[in-house]
């Protein structure tokens, strides 16, 4: 197969970068493969040299999700339960009564940072953070609304490493990031790396920015890395990987838990995970911004493209938007193929028996058999509305994905009954 003109993408990186930006990196990936990158700009502007899709930058909060990755290996491990209490893993903490679950996700209620440490310039070590929590401050209610919080994510780390018997970090680089081969995904940087920058909005000048170290909050965004590492980030985001998450545990990270805003639904949070809406398909990852930096990585699970983009600037830079920008111009560039159409194996007798139309409750169902599997839908709905696939359950089905997902479904003489209600070939009254 040919390789689609990527000229597009490279303008759209240009373009991103001369709206002032000291540099731009990026990349696409594409079913598990990086099918662009791209750099632009300056790296350092005192030592003259530009930018490479391998020079590193700071990714702030994308580091949560490394964070959740490693939460989610513990509980599969048994080491831990997403509905505990944060303070059955920290012996001792005060008002640690959020959950695993909500400090994920952001529904715990903490305020949004530990203590003060953006003013002060001063980072807590790991005991002053614990120690810290008995000066918190609740700023809503547990579950209330989504409330952003970096200190909930430092104290995740705290859990990681206290359950691992390592500390965070070397959890983090020998679970996660040695296996899945991100070489150049540091907790400080490693040179070619890129100075981080503040444009002056009026005088387009620009100002050095410091390399501040988190300390005990690393959980939250310490770690430096390069476009390139997060293109196979974002593949290890959409499915997981052997030996590192299962896959069926990082479809549960995608289960939305809350809207930001409930009455706009644009950005939804997984477990660890931000889900944005753009223009009806979902864009799983997460955005980072610290001191001179701005970062950027999404991927679309059901085409398994996505992108990374990283700046060399603290403000200005909207790396989440652009990143999803370059997945949808690469859905076009690589656009899903269009299946040919073959007649399905004979399905058995006892499938057969089931398909067709059926009724319930009033409304109309179709049962089909397509690709070796068993499906249904509510007749008229809108697609996503009223699907459902089954899977084998003994001499019964069971509903695996979509509508009524995890119920049964069974034959019971000339009638179906499935999920507590009964399906008949002809319309007929509930009663």
């Amino acid at each position: 197969m040919s390789m689609p003109d990527t000229g597009a993408l490279d303008r759209l990186l240009q373009e991103r970068q001369a709206d002032r930006l000291p540099s731009v990196a990026a990349a696409v990936v594409h079913k598990g493969e990086q099918v662009w990158a791209n750099a632009v700009g300056a790296a350092d502007y005192d030592e003259g040299r530009e930018t490479t899709p391998d020079t590193q930058y700071r990714i702030g909060s994308i580091t949560k999700t490394f964070t959740a990755t490693a939460i989610m290996q513990l509980r599969d491990a048994g080491q831990l339960d997403l509905d505990d209490r944060l303070e059955q893993h920290v012996d001792g903490i005060a008002n640690g009564t959020p959950t695993i679950r909500r400090l994920l996700c952001h529904l715990s209620g903490l305020q949004r940072e530990a203590g003060e440490m953006f003013v002060t310039g001063e980072s807590p070590t790991e005991d002053e953070l614990v120690a810290s929590m008995s000066e918190v401050e609740f700023v809503l209610g547990p579950a209330q609304a989504h409330h952003y919080s970096n200190l909930a994510f430092a104290l995740l780390g705290q859990v990681v490493a206290r359950k691992s018997d390592l500390p965070y970090t070397q959890y983090v680089d020998e679970r996660i990031i040695g296996p899945l081969g991100l070489t150049r995904t540091t907790w400080t940087p490693h040179a070619p790396k890129a100075q981080g920058y503040l444009v002056d909005e009026y005088a387009r000048t620009v100002w050095t920015e410091p390399e501040t170290d988190l300390g005990g909050t690393a959980a939250a965004g310490q770690l430096w890395s390069t476009v390139e590492d997060l293109g196979r980030w974002a593949t290890f985001l959409a499915g997981g990987a052997d030996g590192v998450l299962d896959a069926t545990t990082n479809e549960e990270m995608w289960f939305p838990q809350v809207m930001y805003y409930p009455h706009d639904w644009v950005l939804g949070w997984g477990l660890g995970l931000m889900l944005y809406n753009e223009g009806g398909a979902i864009y799983g990852g997460h955005g980072g911004a610290m001191a001179g930096h701005l970062a950027g990585v999404y991927i679309d699970r059901k085409t398994q493209t996505g992108a990374a983009a990283l700046t060399n600037s603290g403000t200005r830079g909207e790396m989440d938007a652009f990143a999803i920008s370059l997945a949808v111009k690469a859905k076009e560039l690589w656009p899903e193929p269009v299946a040919t159409w073959r007649p399905e194996e004979e399905p058995p007798a006892e499938v057969r028996a089931i398909l067709g139309r059926w009724w319930s409750e009033g409304n109309e169902f179709v049962f089909w058999w397509e690709g070796g599997t068993l499906r249904a839908k509510v007749v008229g709905t809108k697609p996503g509305r009223g699907e459902t696939t089954f899977e084998r359950d003994g001499d019964a089905w069971r509903a695996s994905a979509g509508r009524e997902l995890g119920e049964r479904l069974r034959i019971d003489g000339g009638r179906l009954v499935w999920s507590g209600y009964a399906f008949t070939r002809a319309q007929e009254p509930f009663a």
